[in-house]
């Protein structure tokens, strides 16, 4: 039998949720997109979960943001269905609860991988792990809510230099700029996060929910200091998409070459 895309596993109060795509990067398509939220829909309201892990299958990839082939084959649709667009890429990144969410980085976390970190709560992150939001080398951004959350995670100078650059950020440097919590040895990553996990669930429910909830500025799921920024995003990505170089930068990838852009 063929393993489920996304792995859904509850140890006492603590949901651990992984994707299960080694051999494609762990990256989304719109079966991981729809499998995600409903593990996100399913700590929401079950009471006896206190805390939610994300990580990702194997020890190479975390997540290796959107699928190209299934975006190459059934475009946006592919990724990001339609019916539950409003969770966000990945099924979480717009997809707010109350239950504190802890990212396990288990190796790369490139593009939408930091993404789904930066939607998290707590990071803890493998000592091979790097961070950073290559999307200005395909011609695009990073359209996950990476453009904006990076400067809010981290210092403004630091959070431009990887959005204008697309270098990766190491682990170590991640931890100095404060981007994550814990950085461990791979073999530790998943036990460190669900030791901050049960530490989490000590505290009493309802204060946990609600001081994450008031931190994060989440009403009725909703982050409305957020909306103005998926609004520039949104029509820049708009934009892009329809660019001759956004289409070499995504050639240019699966061709293994160098983009030739010519701004326009």
């Amino acid at each position: 039998m063929t393993e489920p895309i996304v792995l859904v596993e509850q140890r006492d109060h603590t949901l651990i949720v992984t994707i299960n795509r080694p051999k494609a990067a762990n990256s989304i398509n719109a079966d991981v997109h729809r499998a995600l939220g409903e593990a996100w829909e399913r700590a929401a309201d079950d009471r006896t979960v206190r805390a939610v892990v994300l990580t990702g299958a194997g020890d190479a990839v975390f997540c290796g943001g959107a699928d190209l082939k299934a975006l190459g084959t059934a475009g946006p649709d592919g990724v990001t269905p339609p019916d539950t667009a409003h969770w966000g890429f990945a099924g979480v990144v717009k997809h707010h609860i109350a239950k504190p969410i802890i990212a396990a980085v288990n190796g790369t976390a490139l593009g939408g991988g930091t993404e789904l970190a930066l939607a998290s709560d707590l990071v803890v992150a493998s000592e091979t792990a790097e961070f950073g939001l290559p999307e200005v080398h395909r011609g695009l951004i990073a359209g996950a809510g990476g453009v904006f959350r990076i400067g809010q995670a981290i210092p403004r100078a630091i959070a431009m230099e990887l959005v204008l650059t697309g270098k990766p950020m190491p682990a170590a440097e991640a931890l100095r700029w404060g981007l994550v919590n814990r950085v461990v040895p791979q073999a530790d990553v998943l036990t460190t996060a669900l030791d901050l996990a049960a530490q989490i669930a000590t505290g009493a429910p309802l204060a946990v929910q609600a001081s994450k909830t008031v931190a994060r500025g989440i009403v009725d799921g909703h982050v409305s200091s957020e909306d103005q920024s998926w609004e520039l995003t949104e029509k820049a990505l708009a934009r892009l998409t329809t660019s001759a170089d956004t289409l070499e930068g995504v050639m240019a990838f699966m061709q293994k070459r160098e983009p030739v852009w010519k701004g326009e």
